[in-house]
C-alpha cells in the first residue's frame, strides 16, 4: 500500500529552477489524494502560465511513478493566489539569506544599510556623517556605497581622486578616509562624470564583489551601507548576501516621502531584514536668532517609526553646512561638530550604537575555550 511519508519524500526531490528550493517546502503542494494504486497531486504554480510549468509537472510525474506501488499518478496544475505568492517569497527569501555564501564581511561586523525609498532626502550625507560619528565613539567603521549609479561618498570624504587597489592576495583594498575604510563605483571610475550604464543583474554582481573581493577588516565593528533609494535589484542582493544586515530609514518630514519610505521598511521586512529605527533628516530650519521653520512639515519621522513600531533615532535639521562640507569634502560632523546638524547626526550614532552594541569577540564559546585552556595548563 502507498504511504503518504513516501510521496512526500519523492516531492520533496522536485526542486522549482527558479527559487532553488523544493516545492513541498516552498508551500506548491496544495493536496495529495492517494487512492489504492492511483496518486493525484495538486501544484500551484505562482502564475498560471509559468514557463517552467511543463518542467515541474513532468518532474513531479516522474518522481511519483518511481515510488513503490504507484501504478498511476497525476497532476492537477493551478496558479496560487497573491497572498501564496507572497508567502513563497518570504520563504524563498529566508533561505536565501539561510544559505547565503560567506563574504569577506566578518559575522562579527554590524551591517547597517541607510535606506530611503526616494532619492533627494540627504541619505549619503547622513551615510558619511554617521560613519564618522561612530567611529568618534571609538569604534572601527567601513563604509560601503552601495548606490552603484548615483555614488556621491567619495566627494563627500574628499577622496574622490583616489583610486582602489588590488593586494597582494587580489583582494580589492578600501580607501581610507577619517580612519573609516571606504569603497564605492566612484573610486573605480578615471572620471566621476562618466554614466554607469548598468543593468540589475550588473548592479547586484557589483555589489557582491564589494563583498566577496574586497579586503574588508575582520575587526570592523561597523559597516555602514550608503544604499540607493528603492527597493530594486541593490537591495535585494543584500538581503541575500548579508543576513546579518539591518535596515535605518531615512525619510523627510512631509506626509509623501513619509509613505514612500514605509515601502522601504517594507521591502526590508519581507526580506527578512531587521528595521532598527528612523532617522528624520530636513527636520525644519533653526535661524540665528532661534526661531523655526518646519519648511517640509513636521511630525513624519516620527509618525513612520510608530507605523513600523522602531524608535526615531534622531531628527537632523536643515543646516547649509552639510552641503557646503559634503562639497568640499570635510563632512559637518569632522569639521564643525558644535554646529546643530552634527550634534543631532552625533546623538543619532550614539541611539544606533546603544540599540546595536559591537559584537563581543568574547561571548560563550571563546569563554569556553579559555577555560578549557586553563584547565590544561593546569594540568
Amino acid at each position: 500500500m502507498v504511504q503518504m511519508t513516501e510521496i512526500e519524500a519523492a516531492l520533496k526531490r522536485v526542486i522549482d529552477p527558479e527559487l532553488g528550493a523544493d516545492i513541498v517546502d516552498l508551500g506548491m503542494v496544495k493536496d495529495i489524494r492517494i487512492d489504492g494504486r492511483v496518486v493525484t497531486v495538486k501544484v500551484a504554480l505562482t502564475i498560471a502560465a509559468c514557463p517552467l510549468r511543463d518542467q515541474i509537472e513532468n518532474e513531479v510525474l516522474r518522481k511519483l511513478r518511481a515510488v513503490p506501488g504507484v501504478d498511476e499518478a497525476v497532476v492537477d496544475i493551478g496558479a496560487m493566489t497573491q497572498a501564496e505568492r507572497t508567502e513563497l517569497m518570504e520563504r524563498a527569501r529566508l533561505r536565501a539569506r539561510e544559505d547565503a555564501e560567506p563574504t569577506m564581511v566578518h559575522p562579527n561586523t554590524r551591517v547597517v544599510a541607510i535606506s530611503s525609498g526616494k532619492g533627494g532626502v540627504g541619505k549619503s550625507s547622513l551615510s558619511a556623517n554617521l560613519a564618522l560619528a561612530i567611529s568618534a565613539q571609538g569604534h572601527k567603521v567601513g563604509l560601503l556605497d552601495a548606490d552603484i549609479w548615483g555614488f556621491s561618498i567619495p566627494r563627500i570624504l574628499g577622496i574622490g581622486s583616489e583610486r582602489l587597489e588590488a593586494g597582494g592576495d587580489r583582494r580589492i583594498i578600501p580607501a581610507k578616509a577619517y580612519n573609516i575604510d571606504v569603497v564605492s563605483t566612484g573610486l573605480l571610475l578615471d572620471d566621476e562624470d562618466t554614466a554607469l550604464m548598468w543593468r540589475g543583474l550588473m548592479l547586484s554582481k557589483a555589489l557582491e564583489q564589494f563583498l566577496r573581493d574586497v579586503a574588508w577588516p575582520q575587526d570592523l565593528d561597523y559597516l555602514i551601507l550608503d544604499m540607493p533609494p528603492g527597493t530594486g535589484d541593490v537591495q535585494m542582493a543584500l538581503a541575500r548576501l548579508l543576513p546579518q544586515a539591518e535596515m535605518v530609514v531615512v525619510t523627510t518630514p512631509q506626509l509623501a516621502a513619509q509613505k514612500v519610505a514605509a515601502r522601504v521598511a517594507d521591502m526590508a521586512r519581507r526580506s527578512h531584514m531587521p528595521v532598527i529605527g528612523v532617522i528624520e533628516n530636513m527636520s525644519g530650519f533653526t535661524t540665528p536668532s532661534g526661531e523655526h521653520f518646519p519648511l517640509f512639515g513636521s511630525g513624519g519621522g516620527q509618525a513612520l517609526a510608530d507605523d513600523l513600531g522602531v524608535d526615531l533615532l534622531g531628527a537632523v535639521p536643515i543646516d547649509p553646512r552639510i552641503a557646503e562640507g559634503g562639497d568640499l569634502g570635510n563632512p559637518v560632523v569632522a569639521a564643525e561638530p558644535d554646529a546643530p546638524s552634527a550634534v543631532a547626526i552625533a546623538n543619532a550614532a550614539k541611539e544606533l550604537t546603544s540599540l546595536l552594541p559591537p559584537i563581543a569577540d568574547d561571548g560563550c564559546s571563546a569563554r569556553l575555550t579559555l577555560v578549557a585552556e586553563q584547565i590544561s595548563r593546569l594540568a
